[in-house]
């Protein structure tokens, strides 16, 4: 059982780490970049919006960046992949766990059950939290990271708790409950600071949160497939 669990997780991680890797290449760094350069003041959006009739703008001060070397390109971009691999490998460890305990209770996990299963996960791991815990650019003023951490464990957890009620449950009320245990933590409510700042345009900002989540939902799905392909290889 072990071994199935583990050839499943590492399989599924690798495939989703290197899907997310290069997603994140094409699609989230190139945005995270821009907002790397509000956060040093090298761009400022408000740039010649509040400028006084008759009067010109004083000159921006241009700071010369030096570009990376080949040799810091491929250690920045390999490190990217190895730690994509890594966290989804983890992830999919907890995700087989899963499937093997369904399993055992008589249910069928297939590739194409498989990303249902790998959704689930995004919908726990990535979208519900991001309802309270949005991604953020560099530079946004945020809550203590102590507070935003707990708060995001707990929904987390809730989340999946809420989905296997209503996955698993075979009454009504186990539905309703899971439905509840998926509210809560957002009823409660997400640390936040009572203002809202940040030095990057709004657009940007929501281009780089529907990206990631966008990375996230697609890199998830595959390591559910590959999970559950792997895994039902295994046990036919």
């Amino acid at each position: 059982m072990f071994k199935q669990i583990f050839t499943s997780a590492l399989f599924a991680g690798i495939a989703a780490g290197l899907l997310s890797a290069l997603l994140q290449f094409w699609l989230v760094t190139p945005v995270l970049l821009e907002g790397e350069e509000y956060e040093t003041g090298a761009k400022n959006h408000f740039a010649g919006v509040l400028i006084v009739e008759g009067e010109d703008p004083a000159p921006a001060e241009v700071e010369v960046e030096i570009p990376p070397t080949t040799s810091e390109l491929i250690a920045r971009h390999g490190m990217t992949v190895a730690m994509n691999i890594i966290v989804f490998t983890g992830f999919a460890l907890i995700l087989v766990a899963g499937i093997a305990t369904a399993t055992s209770s008589g249910h069928e996990v297939t590739a194409k059950s498989g990303i249902v299963w790998g959704l689930a996960g995004f919908i726990a791991v990535q979208l519900a939290p991001a309802a309270g815990l949005f991604p953020e650019l560099p530079g946004t003023p945020a809550e203590d990271i102590f507070l935003r951490q707990m708060w995001w464990i707990t929904a987390v957890v809730a989340t999946l708790v809420g989905l296997a009620l209503i996955a698993f449950g075979n009454r009504a009320y186990w539905m309703v409950l899971g439905a509840v245990f998926i509210a809560a933590p957002h009823i409660i409510g997400a640390p936040h600071l009572e203002f809202y700042a940040g030095v990057a345009p709004p657009e940007l900002s929501a281009l780089f949160v529907s990206r990631t989540l966008a990375v996230a939902c697609a890199s998830w799905a595959i390591m559910g497939g590959v999970a559950g392909a792997v895994w039902h290889r295994q046990t036919v």
